[in-house]
């Protein structure tokens, strides 16, 4: 067993550390419109698998010769075990798909090697440790079949459903995704049984996933009330309706300055240095996934906008990822976005200040404070 998986460990550290070398690259292509759009579609052709309309394999010449090699390795030869494993992690690598995605894209974005090597092997251990608990018990410890696996596979499906719509999150509006998060929501429902009429002698299980399935259809019909009136929030779904009947007040967005390449923004610090300000340089680009929620969730926190009530806000957006996007990578010493930078009064960066990634509101306010202070 611990061969067998070591096997498919070895390809999928390779993968990791492939996804290193490549850097920018693949972090800018794994997050362009059409890989998402086309990942996102993968997922739901294997969640329709998942929930049986469909047999979704790899075609049947790929499958046989792959199964040939594997039948020709000697029964209980460790080096049999080990080709056995390399060739499973090529035949089942659709099944992991979606965690495999998020891995590699934040590998990439890193730019280690030697970390995305260990990731991607620790991925797999914690991939294979079932099968090597199943190995050394002799297969005692295998579950046998039955009707439970039906609701295993109906659990996969939702799950890859809810994957896609979290990849498109940032390429379609905010109110398709809430649609298509309510539809989730509400079809899950029924699988669960929400609107059948229980059985006088029905069981606790019964009632207990009855009761889990009406609460999710209820908030996808909130969803989809939410999506009708503007709301773009899956938290706050009826943001929307309250705004409309004037409970709440708009307020008002950081409004950033945009910069161009490097002179641009050695041009706006000059002038923010004239002034006597600090400044916030934020990196963004349309299809990054983190700054869209920088956006929504950090930058309109109302601690965030106090704390940067003075400050000057540049922002380079690097959506087209073109020369003089890529010359201010390479000021920076960076992958890409997302990337926040802090200059003080004099304009002098303040390095041990930036931030990689998406950072809650509390917190950024808090570290904006002290960059700033």
């Amino acid at each position: 067993s611990v061969a067998y998986v070591l096997g498919m460990a070895s390809i999928n550290t390779a993968a990791g550390v492939g996804a290193a070398l490549t850097g920018e690259s693949l972090a800018v292509m794994l997050q362009t419109p059409w890989v998402l759009a086309s990942f996102a579609g993968v997922f739901v052709l294997l969640s329709l698998a998942m929930f049986g309309f469909y047999e979704l394999q790899m075609p049947g010449f790929i499958q046989n010769r792959l199964t040939s090699v594997s039948n020709r390795q000697k029964s209980g030869s460790l080096g049999g075990a080990l080709i056995m494993g390399f060739l499973s992690a090529i035949i089942v690598g659709p099944c992991v798909a979606a965690p495999m995605f998020g891995v590699l894209l934040f590998i990439s974005q890193t730019g280690d090697p030697v970390f995305g090597g260990i990731a991607l092997f620790s991925l797999s251990l914690g991939m294979g440790a079932p099968l090597i608990l199943i190995g050394t018990s002799a297969g005692k410890l295998l579950p046998r079949a039955g009707a439970w696996m039906d609701a295993v596979k109906a659990v996969f499906g939702i799950s890859l459903l809810a994957v896609a719509i979290w990849m498109i999150r940032s390429i379609v509006a905010d109110e398709v995704v809430m649609l298509l998060s309510a539809a989730l929501l509400i079809i899950s429902a029924i699988y669960m049984r929400a609107l059948d009429t229980l059985k006088a002698d029905a069981s606790g299980w019964s009632r207990f996933w009855k009761g889990w399935g009406l609460i999710l259809f209820i908030y996808g019909v909130i969803l989809i009330l939410g999506a009708a009136s503007g709301g773009a929030s899956l938290l706050a779904p009826l943001q929307g309706i309250v705004s409309s009947t004037g409970q709440t007040q708009q307020q008002s967005h950081l409004q950033f300055k945009q910069i161009k390449g490097v002179d641009g923004l050695n041009a706006a610090l000059a002038q923010a240095k004239a002034q006597n300000k600090n400044v916030m340089l934020d990196f963004y680009a349309d299809w990054c996934v983190s700054c869209k929620e920088m956006e929504a969730l950090t930058f309109e926190d109302p601690t965030v906008k106090a704390a940067l009530a003075d400050t000057v806000l540049l922002q380079a957006d690097v959506t087209a990822n073109d020369e003089q996007d890529k010359a201010l990578y390479k000021h920076f010493k960076i992958i890409g976005p997302p990337s926040i930078m802090f200059y003080n009064q004099q304009s002098e960066e303040l390095k041990r200040y930036r931030v990689v990634g998406y950072m809650p509101a509390e917190k950024f306010s808090r570290h904006v404070k002290r960059a700033l202070k």
